[in-house]
C-alpha cells in the first residue's frame, strides 16, 4: 500500500510539473515508478509516460557491448539475406525478360554451342593438317630406319615438334568439349528456373486480372 502510495504521489507531481514518468515491473514481480530511467529495470523494458499517462515510448532493455555485437551481426546479417533477395528478383526478371518461351532460350543455347563447335572444327582442322605432315617426316624417317641415330637433327626436331603440336590440340579439342558441357549444364540449370518462372506467369497475370475485375 505504501509503495502504491508513493507511485501515485510521484505521478500527481510529474503531471503536475509536465515531466515524464518512468515504470516498469522489476525480476521480483514489483512495479517500480519514477521521475528518471529505473536501475533496477535496466535489464528489461521499461515505458515512459507523459503527465495525462499516455505512454510515449517503451524503451527495451540496455545492452552489454556483447550484446549489441551480436544484435547488431543479426541486422547486417537480415541486411544482406534482403539485398541477396532483391537481386536474386531482379536476377529472375531480367532472366524472364531475356527468355520469355523455352524457344528463346534454345536458340540462345544452340548460339553457344556454335561457337564452341566453330572453335573445335577450327582446331580439327589443324589436326588433319598436323597428320599430313607427319606422314611425311615418317615418309623421311624411313630412309633411316634401320639407324634412326643418323637422322638428320632438323628432321627429328620437326617430328617432335609435329607430335607437341598434335598434342596440344587434342588436349585443345578435350577442354572445349569440356567447356560445351558446361554450357549445356548452365542452360539446363536455368531451364529449371525459367520453367518454374514461367509456370508462375499465368497464376500471376490471373491474379491481376481479377484484381482489376474487382
Amino acid at each position: 500500500m505504501g509503495g502504491a502510495l508513493l507511485a501515485a504521489l510521484g505521478s500527481a507531481c510529474a503531471q503536475a510539473q509536465g515531466a515524464s514518468i518512468y515504470t516498469c515491473v522489476d525480476r521480483n514481480g514489483n512495479r517500480l515508478t519514477a521521475d528518471r530511467l529505473i536501475a533496477d529495470c535496466l535489464d528489461r523494458e521499461q515505458r515512459e509516460l507523459g503527465p495525462s499517462g499516455i505512454v510515449r515510448r517503451q524503451i527495451g532493455p540496455s545492452l552489454s557491448d556483447q550484446e549489441r555485437a551480436a544484435q547488431e551481426t543479426q541486422r547486417r546479417q537480415e541486411a544482406e539475406a534482403r539485398t541477396r533477395a532483391l537481386d536474386e528478383r531482379r536476377r529472375e526478371h531480367g532472366l524472364i525478360a531475356r527468355y520469355p518461351n523455352k524457344a528463346a532460350h534454345d536458340v540462345e543455347r544452340a548460339a553457344a554451342i556454335q561457337v564452341l563447335d566453330n572453335v573445335t572444327a577450327t582446331a580439327e582442322e589443324h589436326i588433319a593438317e598436323l597428320k599430313q605432315q607427319r606422314q611425311a617426316l615418317d615418309a623421311e624417317m624411313d630412309s633411316y630406319r634401320k639407324n634412326p641415330d643418323k637422322a638428320p637433327v632438323a628432321l627429328r626436331r620437326r617430328i617432335a615438334e609435329n607430335a607437341e603440336g598434335m598434342t596440344e590440340q587434342l588436349r585443345f579439342v578435350a577442354g572445349q568439349e569440356q567447356e560445351k558441357q558446361r554450357v549445356h549444364q548452365r542452360f539446363d540449370a536455368e531451364l529449371v528456373q525459367l520453367r518454374r518462372l514461367w509456370n508462375a506467369q499465368p497464376t500471376a497475370q490471373g491474379a491481376s486480372s481479377a484484381e482489376v475485375a474487382r
